[in-house]
């Protein structure tokens, strides 16, 4: 049997992990810092806790470059899966606040002490003005629309783009932003900066959504559940990310949602049940609400500090490897993506990239084996003799099929290379 050591893991997440994080974990788990207990036995309201989890949220804003002062971090349960509900929920909520604002002040003081018109006023902007807007490009943003669409109505959700309608039913492009369909001051734009399934990344930052000169523009949600941490990012121009932490951050078990501060108290409060109620818009349940999980440090309910601890101890190493942080995993990962792409280029008879050269992601290399004509075949022998190697987690997403690599940061240069020479000699043999 292999050690670990002599494995390549490739899978899409849960992702490797550094072997020097594991071990020191796995003595935590049994003794941390000679406590004489674990640290999943450990309270989640105690010091040792707090000093985890805000050693993690300082080592996360110095490696991605933002303000603390500006964005808060918070560490949740429920994956990416989750943050399409709260992102939903408490974003909307956000848009009914400022409403609500709005039109107390458009009615004046006397006038706002008559609640039943302050409820028609507002009834009348949700109806006609409420909508938020999804941006399409692959299966996680399309499961993430579909949720909106569950939760909010479909009324309310505006389906800015479909990349499948431009590439024959399929996603592997990104549409031009000359063809999107944006509202007029949506609640909040989302899209899913890197599909996992299916390949596809945005190359850079949406023109289209940057902010004017004035700070003003759209409201900006981002999931990077598969890219976060490996390419710098202008988190100025959100007011959301969210990832789940299982791809280059951690382990299963931890969300990380990095919200400006904007959008909580003292500067905005989101609105009672009450008033949702009569509007009738969903009310979130409280372990999805950001100002409850700010308010509390990410401690209102249980937290997993164990997986807080392995995401500080990741984002320590990457620190430590990286002094000038995201910037150089970013040009690590380019790297790696080059050696993978040209080795799959150089045999155009014997493998078939999936999404189009302008949307090719640097963290899910998706492709079809073509060689010989049969591609079930060819696959299956192209998984068979990889794993004989140790190159291991190749076989594409159960939806797409195909082959995927995924090149996350725990992937090391020696790996992309290993795996490079093998397509190489694959397509030759």
């Amino acid at each position: 049997m292999p050690s670990r050591a002599d494995i390549t893991y490739f899978g899409a997440g849960p992702a490797a992990l550094p072997t020097d994080v594991l071990e020191t974990a796995a003595q935590a788990l049994l003794d941390y810092q000679g406590t004489g207990l674990g640290i999943a036995e450990h309270s989640h309201r105690s010091e040792l806790a707090a000093k985890i989890i805000n050693e993690a949220k300082a080592d996360l804003a110095t490696y991605l470059d933002f303000s603390p002062e500006q964005y808060e971090v918070l560490f949740m349960q429920g994956g990416g899966t989750g943050e399409f509900a709260a992102s939903m929920y408490n974003l909307v909520g956000a848009w009914v606040s400022r409403q609500h604002a709005a039109v107390q002040k458009e009615l004046g003081e006397g006038a706002a002490a008559d609640e039943a018109q302050v409820l028609a006023a507002l009834r009348q902007r949700v109806e006609s003005g409420l909508k938020v807007d999804y941006i399409v490009t692959g299966s996680w943003s399309l499961k993430a629309y579909q949720e909106a669409v569950r939760l909010l109505g479909p009324e309310y959700v505006n389906l800015v783009c479909d990349a499948r309608t431009i590439n024959d039913g399929k996603f592997g492009k990104i549409p031009d932003e000359s063809t999107w369909k944006l509202s007029k001051d949506a609640a909040y734009v989302y899209f899913c900066d890197n599909e996992t399934v299916d390949g596809v990344e945005f190359p850079n930052f949406p023109k289209i959504l940057e902010p004017k000169e004035d700070g003003t523009g759209p409201i900006v949600v981002s999931d990077m559940s598969s890219n976060i941490l490996s390419r710098r990012i202008p988190v100025n121009n959100y007011s959301l990310l969210f990832f789940g932490a299982q791809k280059n951050l951690g382990c299963t078990g931890v969300a990380v949602a990095i919200l400006k501060k904007t959008f909580l108290p003292p500067t905005l409060s989101q609105p009672s049940p009450a008033l949702l109620r009569k509007l009738a818009l969903p009310i979130p349940p409280i372990v999805l609400q950001y100002e409850i999980i700010a308010k509390n440090n990410s401690l209102y309910n249980t937290l997993s500090i164990f997986d807080v601890y392995i995401a500080g101890q990741v984002l320590k190493k990457l620190l430590a490897t990286f002094p000038n942080g995201v910037d150089g995993q970013q040009a690590l990962a380019e790297k790696k993506a080059e050696l993978i792409y040209s080795a799959l280029e150089a045999h155009p008879e014997a493998y078939k990239i999936v999404p189009d050269k302008s949307a090719r992601s640097k963290m899910n290399i998706c492709f079809r084996v073509i060689k010989g004509g049969n591609v079930d075949e060819a696959e299956k022998a192209f998984l068979k003799e990889s794993t004989a190697i140790n190159l291991t987690g190749l076989k594409g997403h159960r939806s797409v099929g195909g082959i995927r690599a995924s090149n996350y940061n725990s992937i090391p240069l020696e790996g992309a290379e290993k795996l490079a020479n093998f397509i190489h000699e694959f397509a030759k043999a």
